[in-house]
Formats: C-alpha cells, sequence, structure tokens
C-alpha cells in the first residue's frame, strides 16, 4: 500500500517536525530543578459554568474525569492564537509517571496537524499531586492552523497512554475526544468545458482545445502558498474521455524508475485523484513521471485495499524541454497530457457526465527540490501531509 504519508518541505511543516515528536510521545520530563514542583497546584471548586465543550468522560477505571474545556476566541481564525483551558477532577488518587498530551489532529482522518504536548501547568501539576476531589485547571495557547482541527487530549509514560474507559470518548488509541476548532476553508472548484475536437496526445501542449481551457496554476499543498517551482495545469472532456494537462517548470527533469506501477510518487511525478461519485470513499489515483511512466490505482476507501491490477486505460504523452536524467545541465520543465477513459473510472454516475455534474477530485505535483526536499502542490491545499485527504478535495464540474 502507497506509504503514509509524505512530508513535504514547507515552511509550517517544517516548523512542527522541528517543534515535535512522533505524536505517540509527549514533552520529556523536565531535568531536576527545571520542573515549577515548587509552585503552588491551581484549583477549583468546580468547572467553570461557560466551559465551550463538555464531557464526563472517565480514565483509569474511574481515577480521574476529564471535565471540558473552554476555548477562547470560539470560532477563531487562521493564525490566531487560541487559549485552550482543560478541567480535569481526581476522584480517587491518580497514578504516578503520567504526563499531558494534547495533539490537534485533522477531523476526517485523525492525522496530526500540530502537537500540543506540555506540563500540566507548566510542571507545576505532576498528576499524582492532584488532590482527590479538587478540580485542577491547564491553560495553554495554541496557533489556529488554516483548516479546522479537533482537540485530543490525555496523559502518557513511556510506551503507554492512560487507558480512556468509554470508547466513545477516545479515538480508540485512548485520545480523549476534545473541542473542534475553526470553520473550513472554502473548496475550489474547476469547471471542465466540453470540446468536439480532442487534442492530439503528443506532449506538446498547442492545440485550439487547449487554449481554451481554464489554466489553474496548483499551490502549496501543505498551506496553500505560492510554490517555488510553478505549475500550470488544464482539463477538457469530451463523449469518452478526461484530458488533463499539466505545464511543469524544473530546472532538473529527471527520474530512475521505468516500470508501470512502480512507486512514482517517490520521485517527481503528477497526479490526479478522481472521486466520480463524490461519496468520499471509492476514488481512482492516476500518476505519471518525466519518463512517461504511469501508476494507477483503484481504492474502495482512504488509503485501503489499494488495487493495482486495476487498469485506467489512460493514454498519455510527456514532453521534456531540456535533457533528462542530467543534473549538469538547466532544464526548462516537462508537459503532460493524459486521456481518461471515462467508463474504466470507479463507480461513474453518467458515462459520459452530463453538464452540472460534480465529482470530487485533486491534482497534485511533487518536486524534489535539488532532489533533496520535496515540496508538494494540489490545486486544492489539503493542510496535511497526506495526498488522501479526501475531505479536501475540490470539486469538478461538468460544464
Amino acid at each position: 500500500m502507497r506509504p503514509l504519508p509524505r512530508v513535504f518541505l514547507l515552511p509550517l511543516l517544517s516548523l512542527l517536525l522541528a517543534a515535535c515528536r512522533d505524536e505517540q510521545a509527549g514533552p520529556r520530563p523536565r531535568t531536576p530543578g527545571t520542573s515549577g514542583a515548587s509552585a503552588q497546584i491551581k484549583t477549583l471548586g468546580a468547572a467553570p459554568a461557560d466551559l465551550t465543550f463538555r464531557s464526563g468522560a472517565s480514565l483509569g477505571g474511574g481515577a480521574l474525569i476529564y471535565l471540558g474545556s473552554r476555548v477562547s476566541p470560539v470560532q477563531p481564525s487562521a493564525g490566531q492564537r487560541v487559549q485552550l483551558s482543560h478541567y480535569f477532577q481526581a476522584v480517587r488518587q491518580p497514578p504516578e509517571g503520567f504526563s499531558l498530551f494534547v495533539h490537534l489532529v485533522d477531523p476526517g482522518s485523525g492525522q496530526m496537524v500540530a502537537n500540543a504536548d506540555h506540563e500540566f501547568q507548566n510542571g507545576a501539576a505532576p498528576m499524582a499531586s492532584w488532590p482527590v476531589g479538587q478540580v485542577v485547571e491547564d491553560v495553554h495557547t495554541v496557533q489556529m492552523p488554516p483548516v479546522p482541527v479537533r482537540v485530543m487530549l490525555g496523559f502518557w509514560r513511556g510506551d503507554e497512554r492512560l487507558a480512556v474507559d468509554d470508547p466513545r470518548a477516545q479515538d480508540g488509541a485512548n485520545r480523549l475526544l476534545g473541542p473542534e476548532l475553526g470553520i473550513a476553508p472554502e473548496l475550489p472548484e474547476y469547471k471542465v468545458q466540453r470540446v468536439s475536437k480532442p487534442p492530439v496526445l503528443d506532449g506538446v501542449l498547442d492545440d485550439a482545445a487547449w487554449k481554451e481551457a481554464t489554466p489553474v496554476v496548483l499551490r502549496g499543498s501543505f498551506d496553500g502558498r505560492s510554490v517555488s517551482l510553478r505549475t500550470e495545469a488544464r482539463m477538457l472532456y469530451d463523449e469518452a474521455n478526461l484530458y488533463v494537462a499539466f505545464d511543469v517548470e524544473d530546472p532538473d527533469v529527471w527520474g530512475t524508475l521505468r516500470t508501470r506501477d512502480a512507486p512514482i510518487y517517490e520521485q517527481e511525478v503528477v497526479e490526479v485523484f478522481l472521486d466520480a461519485n463524490a461519496d468520499g470513499k471509492t476514488y481512482n489515483e492516476l500518476q505519471v513521471s518525466p519518463h512517461n511512466v504511469i501508476f494507477d490505482a483503484y481504492f474502495p476507501a482512504r488509503r485501503q485495499g489499494m488495487d493495482l491490477s486495476w487498469d485506467s486505460g489512460m493514454k498519455t504523452a510527456v514532453k521534456v524541454r531540456g535533457t533528462l536524467d542530467d543534473p549538469a545541465d538547466r532544464d526548462e520543465g516537462w508537459t503532460v497530457e493524459m486521456q481518461i477513459p471515462f467508463a474504466r473510472l470507479a463507480e461513474v454516475p453518467r458515462v459520459p457526465p452530463q453538464k452540472g455534474d460534480r465529482w470530487r477530485f485533486n491534482l497534485y505535483r511533487l518536486e524534489h527540490l535539488g532532489r533533496r526536499g520535496v515540496e508538494g502542490q494540489a490545486f486544492s491545499p489539503l493542510f496535511i501531509g497526506d495526498f488522501h485527504a479526501l475531505p479536501r478535495f475540490g470539486w469538478l464540474t461538468f460544464d
């Protein structure tokens, strides 16, 4: 199955990776003399009445109760500082050695967007010191990511997490369900035009049909920012096929894989993901490399059951403006044309699509900058490092 997920060399993700460890872990214990153990534990007689998220879930066989959290501001915008206050109560003497973790995750996939792990009350209130019957409060701030996230929290010790007693209050990995933050940005739409005379598949985008197609420039897949090397895409359709073209700026065009369905996504590649019935489950993935090697796969569900025996019937053509596989010179880039038969795609509602039909889709490019760091580009930015983030696919409307 295709590896989970690739890391893209973009500023925000680089910052997160530099600041965070594996999400199964948490903050490293403070060294002696650096904790806030001498500070007074902040306790309350009861949780505030204005909680924005209420839970009541118990942990550790009823030892602790997560009462809920308060979010301020309640509807934060991207980039805004958000104050999160979490409230717990010890019903009996808490276990020793557990530390707090806080994850901001993509609500659809559970994938971590940001790690907000820290010590409870800045180290002043280790769990074992919580007074039984009192409410303890932890307050911290996070920067609101560009997309909605769910707060997941709990306690860890070594390689284990403190068990959450009710399965409905957690994600299956002993992460408590906390508040949701943010409003989803609007998904982009591409209106694909129908043509009577399809383009000639030669890798050269000089056909009259392509000149009439709407161009779109791909953006950073992780944050929607402008990218270092331009990629322009266009789409068309006729009675039998969907046509996709990419015009890729690339000073070093290369690739070592030559076999169909090889993992060309680990090198330089352009990609199309199509969810024809827009169910957020079944979809097709189609890719082309600069050597005109193709990869096509069918998925019955997100990242599950990848079927490489599926044959898209896709025809492609590539034109390189430069010298393939020669890092000594400077290339201009490469262009790709893809002809994708509707009849081979998964669960197409109508063949051919009719005016007004709407699919979910995304277009991607992976560029290995200097053959080292990877830059991901997308038509609809994902804001997480996963091209299979189906809820963030854009809309393809047949005109």
